[in-house]
């Protein structure tokens, strides 16, 4: 198989089977599915794809619920062919997804990673551009054809804004399981990843073709963090990591950007007014912190 596509699980039963559906939908033909439940307390998703005859679908179940960054690492661990997807089990791929970033890694082979074309969608499927993406769609880069971005290019433009779609990107998969996961994270694991990626000098690929479905909601782990002040703990830790890293490189750009982390800063102000109207006055400190530390 040329890509592996791993759908780490828990949550939604049937945003996750219209996931899993898009797999099955795929024009590109040569892929294998593995679906890792976090121990979901449901039967269905596992009758559900029992009765898949389709022979390159694994569905496999946790003993004990993994987390999702334990979930994702255990994904990892399963890899076997050349490129590798981690899709999100509430997500879309588009049925040229796979063609696309399989031909992206044809022409540039020496990529560690494709960020393909991407629409964001709501909860009942509709297309949207929430404050966070319309923000993302600013700083992400302009371009009409396929471009590589490298080293400090690369770290410099993702510490100012995260505008990937973590669920779309395409990995080289010798690249992403030598560098794993950075346990104990969980909002940031995939930018951490990426910044990884740039440190070593690799390169990412962003093709403007639209490809991919990434559904945004409220209940998501990241938005409920964020709401209660977790997300942006863990970001300012990472993010002052990230400029001491990129100093020592002497990557001066990047070391400045993630110092400021100005996208960051403005995502906590804008939650303070939600935080008020949703009671959740506890949580205000932790913002306040976050935007003038």
């Amino acid at each position: 198989m040329t890509v592996d596509v791993m759908l780490p699980y828990y949550g939604d039963v049937d945003q996750m089977k219209l996931a899993a559906q898009s797999v099955l939908n795929q024009q590109y033909q040569d892929w294998r599915l593995i679906v890792i439940d976090d121990g979901y307390p449901d039967p269905e998703p596992q009758r559900w794809f029992s009765e898949i005859t389709d022979s390159r679908v694994t569905y496999m179940r946790n003993d004990e619920n993994l987390g999702a960054n334990g979930n994702y690492r255990k994904a990892l661990g399963l890899v076997e062919a050349p490129y590798v997807v981690i899709m999100g089990a509430d997500d879309i791929m588009l049925p040229n997804y796979l063609g696309v970033v399989v031909s992206a890694f044809e022409e540039y082979p020496k990529a560690d990673v494709v960020q393909p074309g991407v629409q964001v969608i709501d909860e009942k499927g509709i297309a949207c551009t929430p404050l966070v993406d319309a923000v993302k769609k600013v700083y992400a880069p302009k371009t009409s054809e396929r471009i590589e971005l490298k080293g400090e290019a690369m770290a410099t433009s993702l510490v100012r804004a995260d505008w990937a779609y973590f669920p779309s990107l395409a990995w080289k998969s010798e690249t992403v399981t030598r560098i794993g996961f950075t346990e104990g994270l969980d909002v940031v694991q995939d930018l951490a990843l990426l910044l990884d990626i740039a440190a070593e000098h690799g390169s990412m690929i962003i093709d403007p073709v639209l490809a991919f479905l990434y559904r945004r909601h409220s209940a998501s782990d990241s938005s409920v963090r964020a709401l209660d002040g977790r997300r942006f703990d863990e970001e300012r830790h990472f993010f002052e990591s990230q400029a001491e890293r990129f100093a020592a490189l002497g990557w001066k750009k990047a070391a400045r950007a993630a110092s400021f982390h100005t996208t960051s800063r403005l995502n906590a102000a804008t939650l303070i007014l939600k935080s008020v109207g949703k009671g959740k006055f506890d949580s205000l400190p932790r913002l306040a912190k976050h935007i003038v530390g």
